[in-house]
């Protein structure tokens, strides 16, 4: 039997889902800026480091990299048709579907993305370390990970 002098009460799961959404927030705008700082000595956006990365592991069309990203297709294809005009992509016909053309990589947006990696590699160490570890950094990841195949789940 729990001592309800010494044992919180628990929390109600409305505010279990407030602030976690609250902290998710002030995550996505912390991440919003590393990113910028990561990206921008590669001359890149957040936004565009994002798209260029969906593709780094090969062609992709837009829809498929707005599924994977979560935001709408055209936010990706906006972004999309920027990296284009900029060198740093190019479309590709695409096999499986004549009018939903493929976002591949050229040279120069592979060596944009080449350009952070360093960046990217000590502030993965640095954060890993506030955190505990990289055992610590797992379970952090897991937890985030959890939470999106959840709402995914309920149709989010």
């Amino acid at each position: 039997m729990t001592d309800p002098a010494t044992d919180p009460a628990p929390t109600p799961t409305p505010d279990l889902l407030s602030h976690t959404a609250l902290g998710v927030f002030r995550l996505n705008g912390q991440f919003l800026a590393v990113s910028e700082k990561l990206a921008r000595p590669a001359g890149l956006t957040t936004a565009r480091w994002q798209v260029l990365g969906a593709v780094a592991g090969g062609p992709l069309p837009v829809a498929g990299i707005a599924r994977a990203m979560g935001i709408t297709r055209q936010s990706v294809q906006r972004v999309a048709d920027l990296v284009v005009a900029e060198g740093l992509a190019e479309y590709r016909p695409n096999p499986a579907h004549r009018r939903a053309k493929l976002l591949a990589l050229t040279p120069d947006g592979l060596s944009a993305l080449q350009r952070i990696t360093p960046y990217h590699g000590e502030f993965a160490a640095e954060l890993s370390e506030q955190l505990g570890g990289p055992a610590q950094f797992r379970t952090v990841m897991e937890a985030v990970q959890t939470l999106s195949r959840a709402l995914d789940n309920l149709g989010y």
